[in-house]
């Protein structure tokens, strides 16, 4: 049989392509999308986002108003930038919204998406949110694990006064340093039992040991690499056919980063165990991972708890609870510096409720209430998560007239809205005064301010993290006068900030801390 000539071949292709796109165009529901850049071919919108992605968006919300749609590679993305979208998304239909998308950070760190934060809504992360709930971070226990933090914080005024009480005017130091160190050391004690860290050439608390798996330096790194790594913009998430490329090389990172962390959890585990064996039906739980480890033991579980799972939340407890804590506290004494006014109404309040002649305790927060306010207002300026980790759409909803179709990925940006003139006055300028006698908070319920996000996906350990950080803060402010170096004014200060999972300082905090109560409040037990 004789074939058609090529022209005639080409008619026939074409009429066949447009014959089925106009067959599939017709059985697909059309939607009417919410506003947004034309996105290029292959990369969708990517082009658009700089090294803070969450300034890059703030600056397209301006243009395309509260809801906004970007296409992120081969993802449709729907962007929150009002506090009525955030609720939208969070609250009025949060169950349609509970799903997060598969990342090479969630299956390379996160045993192939077992934690809390990446594992997808379903049987296994709602019986894993209510085990954090009711009973890792259940207020019976963080009440019992009270002197932990108080001990820590202790150590935390003890290292900074040795560093810095030798010259006459105070010495500069990182801060960040000691803060990462004390907010490990709580998380750790509280977690896994004992202390995986420590200052160099500070003296050591009580029982502190590390664990041959990791020293406190490997342990310390390892933390830092897992936000990192769980933050960056990883070109395979967003066009899964370069996956395999590693075209940056995080996934190698990633898959290094998982082994460390597995052989270190490993031990963790194999010494708990030990334990339990040895003390038999007469052991009682110390920690969260005895806790965790009881739990999985029950055969009443609708889901079996297995070793990788253990190790999986284990490592959403460690990293959840220590990051977030040291970095709220370091961008606070960070607007503290430039606003001397405003560390003189903390100091009065200090001074008037716990005096110069004992240590700030947990009894006394709720009687600081600008301490409090200064802490709001710094999560309000420098949320640790200005987009919240993204949500996926498990069936087709509408808002706003406009329609977010299933699998679309949707992101909140909390930095944007706590920008909104229509919410704050002046809210470019770091004023805590706005907080005193306000009735906003920080948990959940007031969607102009979500630093933990809200909803089913709230951060569960949130309860814990304001605990760490009012107590830290406040003991750093009655205990030492700030000052920036000789030299540095405060104009001079920088406030650039570095993208992840977590948005710490670009340039960590260089201050210098003059102890301003008796010597024997740092040095005694």
């Amino acid at each position: 049989m004789e074939l058609p000539p090529w022209p005639l071949l080409l008619v026939i292709v074409l009429a066949a392509v447009v014959f089925l796109a106009t067959i599939l165009r017709h059985g697909r529901r059309l939607y009417r999308l919410p506003p947004g850049p034309k996105p290029w071919p292959i990369i969708g919108n990517l082009n658009l986002m700089g090294a803070l992605p969450h300034r890059s968006i703030h600056e397209l919300s301006k243009r395309y108003g509260q809801l906004m749609q970007l296409r992120l590679g081969s993802f449709p993305v729907v962007v929150a930038s009002s506090a009525e979208m955030a609720r939208f998304f969070l609250k009025t239909h949060d169950i349609v919204f509970t799903d997060r998308p598969r990342t090479a950070a969630g299956k390379h760190t996160t045993y192939d998406y077992t934690d809390i934060l990446w594992s997808p809504y379903g049987a296994y992360w709602r019986q894993a949110r209510k085990m954090c709930v009711t009973e890792l971070f259940s207020a019976r226990r963080l009440e019992s694990y009270e002197h932990i933090r108080d001990e820590e914080v202790r150590a935390l005024l003890r290292d900074l006064h040795g560093a810095a009480a030798a010259p006459p005017g105070g010495r500069a130091v990182l801060l960040r340093n000691y803060l990462s160190t004390a907010t490990l050391g709580v998380i750790s004690r509280m977690v896994l039992g004992k202390k995986y860290v420590g200052i160099k050439g500070a003296a050591a608390g009580d029982g502190e040991r590390t664990s041959p798996a990791a020293t406190p330096e490997e342990f310390k790194s390892m933390m830092d690499e897992l936000f990192l790594l769980n933050g960056v913009l990883n070109i395979g998430d967003f066009i899964p056919w370069l996956d395999w490329l590693d075209l940056q090389g995080y996934i190698k990172r990633m898959k290094s980063l998982g082994k460390k962390l597995d052989r270190f959890l490993e031990h963790v585990l194999d010494e708990h165990d030990k334990v339990r064996r040895l003390q038999g039906s007469g052991f009682a739980a110390r920690d969260m991972v005895d806790v965790l480890l009881q739990l999985a033991d029950d055969p009443n579980l609708e889901v079996q708890l297995r070793r990788d799972n253990v190790k999986a939340l284990t490592l959403d407890l460690i990293a959840g609870g220590t990051d977030t804590s040291a970095i709220t506290v370091e961008w606070a004494i960070s607007e503290l510096l430039r606003k001397p006014e405003i560390v003189a109404k903390a100091t009065e309040e200090l001074d008037r409720v716990v005096g110069r002649g004992r240590l700030v305790t947990e009894t006394d927060i709720p009687s600081l209430p600008y301490i409090d306010a200064i802490m709001k207002e710094t999560m309000r300026v420098h949320p640790v998560a200005p987009l919240l980790a993204p949500h996926v759409a498990r069936e087709d909803a509408s808002v706003a007239g406009y329609d977010v179709p299933t699998g679309t990925r949707v992101l909140v940006n909390v930095w944007t809205i706590a920008r909104d003139p229509a919410l704050w006055d002046s809210p470019e300028e770091f004023l805590p005064e706005r907080f005193i006698g306000s009735k906003i908070d920080v948990k959940g319920q007031n969607f102009q301010l979500l630093p933990f996000g809200s909803g089913r996906r709230m951060c569960p350990g949130h309860s814990l993290g304001l605990k760490v950080i009012q107590l830290s803060l406040a003991s750093l402010l009655h205990g030492f006068e700030w000052s920036l170096p000789d030299g540095v004014s405060a104009g001079e200060l920088s406030m650039e900030e570095v993208f992840g999972l977590s948005t710490p300082r670009k340039i960590p905090l260089e201050a210098v801390a003059k102890p301003k109560l008796p010597a024997h409040l740092y040095t005694g037990p």
